[in-house]
């Protein structure tokens, strides 16, 4: 038995498994001279794990870093029955890791009757393919809804509540204030983590899912007499004292915010404390994902999924929810300045970035180097399946090989050299550029040199040489939305880049080697072979006159770049002519 303080403030006694076995796998903190290659001979018994040092995060599998590079299947597409129309679309993706759900429904229809049996089936499917799998955890809320839970559940709502109106009628969210209904899902989490542990031991599940979008629309808080009675009671003294405010209840310490934190605090004990159960079993990272309130615009509570982890309450999700190793964006806005708004709000020295569900219309593809080129370690387009379902107008119309086409030339690109991308993001440095609506060129400080990123260009010269219309020809947003590429730092003078439609040129960077002009030393295309850049082909003259120009072929360059004085002029001059 293990002790642990739930929302209500009563203390709540909770059948626990066995802890996770990870004497095996937990590797030290990282210094000088530990660094995250020396984890790659660990054995692949690892219990994988995010590891943070310095703001930079890395998510470990096999004790090596890892770039979850994901297709997110439909909601009801986890039955063995549709797992052939999944894994078509998995492996024209060039996926390596799967999101699906396994749902409460699923595998407690009955009361205390577990079935496991899709859990065995998608496993051994799994590895079969030699892809990693994240089950998504269905319990009490899907996208704040029961619509998942067993009817045994769903039908009871005098043992499971739902959350009250103002005007005393019954809301269609279940209540996150109802031990009854925590006890339940919590049991059932408990169940699935204990399978997963004695049946998964090479750890072909590498994270868990912690419910979906929780929260509520069209209320702010529970309006219950068991709620009302918790509102009125004293702010926990673990938000108060990790946020630095005075004691007091709800009302009198967050006065116009009250409602909204307060189910805030509910709904993050109630999937923290999920978490929690079920890392003691099995101690795999474990994240729950957010429905957005929009970064750019004015919402009020209510109007988007209240309670759930949006950018306006993640510090309250964190205090509450320690055993989260994430609270992750999924993302349907498609214009830049939200969806990078959006990344920034998530991108933080205590959260890894992780875009949990992103959508599938082509606009969204260039995303994946936005993501990753901010230290991000997953990706994961949502509803990639072939099973004839497209949420339109938030995705696509009908999920084809066109469709995934773009999503699976930025997933080519990284490919088997994801783990070295994502140990190079955590122990050097990494950028990214991506083309966005006002096709403005992207400048990157690369320490002693300086990138400038251009779109729509031809690969030999330059558009401004023919004239303002010349210039403007092409410049359709629809015509090559997969615009971006991503520079990682290998040594001062050396870097990787990879990309999309798109050019770089480097230049010395003008206070840090004033008066030197950039000069290509070596431009070598390679390929990621037996953990190490494999020698292609070398790079010059016309293919670098002009830049580096990256098109839709898979293309991985190894720059290494020198300077030379400029007598005349100070001004730091680029690599190009």
């Amino acid at each position: 038995m293990r002790q642990f303080k739930h929302f209500t403030g009563f203390a709540v006694s909770v059948l626990l498994g066995t802890a996770a076995l990870n004497s095996t796998g937990c590797a030290e903190p990282l210094n000088a001279q530990d660094t995250v290659v020396s984890t790659a001979a660990r054995a692949n018994t690892a219990v994988p794990e995010i590891r943070t040092e310095n703001g930079k995060h890395v998510f470990l599998v096999d004790g090596r870093p890892y770039w979850m590079l994901c297709a997110q299947t439909n909601n009801s597409s986890n039955y063995a029955a549709a797992l052939p129309d999944v894994w078509k679309s998995v492996e024209m993706l060039g996926a390596n890791t799967l999101q699906i759900p396994i749902s409460w429904e699923q595998i407690e229809p009955v009361e205390g009757t577990f079935d496991f049996s899709f859990v065995d089936t998608l496993l051994a499917q799994a590895r079969e393919r030699n892809v990693r799998v994240i089950p998504l955890w269905f319990g009490a809320f899907k996208n704040t809804s029961p619509s998942y839970a067993p009817t045994w559940v769903k039908t009871d709502s005098e043992r499971f509540p739902r959350m009250v109106r103002p005007d005393q009628d019954n809301h269609y969210a279940l209540s996150p204030h109802s031990e009854a209904l925590f006890d339940a899902d919590k049991r059932a989490f408990i169940a699935l983590m204990s399978h997963i542990r004695d049946t998964d031991p090479d750890h072909t599940v590498i994270m868990m899912q912690v419910e979906n979008e929780v929260g509520v629309y069209g209320l702010v808080r529970d309006h219950s007499d068991m709620a009302n009675a918790i509102f009125k009671q004293s702010v926990p003294a673990e938000l108060t004292e990790t946020l630095n405010l005075p004691s007091g209840d709800w009302a009198t310490v967050f006065e116009g915010d009250a409602d909204e934190y307060f189910t805030a605090y509910a709904f993050a004990n109630y999937v923290g404390g999920l978490a929690e159960a079920g890392k003691a079993v099995l101690d795999l990272p474990m994240y729950t994902n957010a429905a957005l309130r929009h970064p750019t615009q004015d919402q009020k509570p209510g109007q988007y999924a209240t309670g759930g982890p949006t950018y306006n309450v993640l510090d309250i999700w964190k205090a509450a929810a320690p055993s989260l190793d994430m609270l992750t964006p999924d993302i349907y806005l498609d214009d830049a300045p939200a969806y990078i708004a959006t990344l920034n709000h998530y991108a933080r020295d205590d959260n890894p970035l992780f875009v949990s569900e992103t959508g599938t219309r082509p606009v969204f593809a260039q995303y994946f180097f936005e993501t990753f080129g901010r230290g991000g370690i997953g990706f994961a387009p949502f509803g990639l399946d072939y099973t004839g379902y497209g949420n339109y107008p938030l995705g696509v119309k009908d999920v084809t090989d066109e469709v995934l086409a773009p999503f699976a030339q930025n997933y080519a690109l990284i490919g088997d050299a994801s783990g070295e991308w994502a140990r190079l993001a955590f122990e050097n440095e990494i950028w990214r550029a991506a083309q966005q609506d006002d096709y403005r060129e992207r400048n990157l400080d690369l320490g002693q040199w300086r990138g400038r990123v251009r779109f729509d260009e031809w690969q030999f010269g330059y558009r401004e040489w023919m004239g303002d219309a010349a210039q403007q020809q092409g410049k359709n947003p629809a015509e090559t939305p997969n615009s971006g590429l991503l520079v990682a730092r290998i040594d001062s003078d050396t870097f990787l880049v990879t990309g999309q439609n798109a050019r770089i040129e480097f230049f010395a960077h003008e206070d840090r080697q004033s008066g030197r002009n950039a000069m290509f030393l070596k431009v070598e295309e390679v390929r990621f072979q037996d953990d190490e850049w494999v020698f292609q082909r070398m790079w010059n003259g016309d293919q670098t006159d002009y830049g580096l120009n990256f098109t839709d072929r898979n293309q991985t360059l190894r720059v290494t770049l020198g300077s030379y004085a400029s007598r005349n002029d100070s001004r730091s001059k680029a690599t190009s002519y």
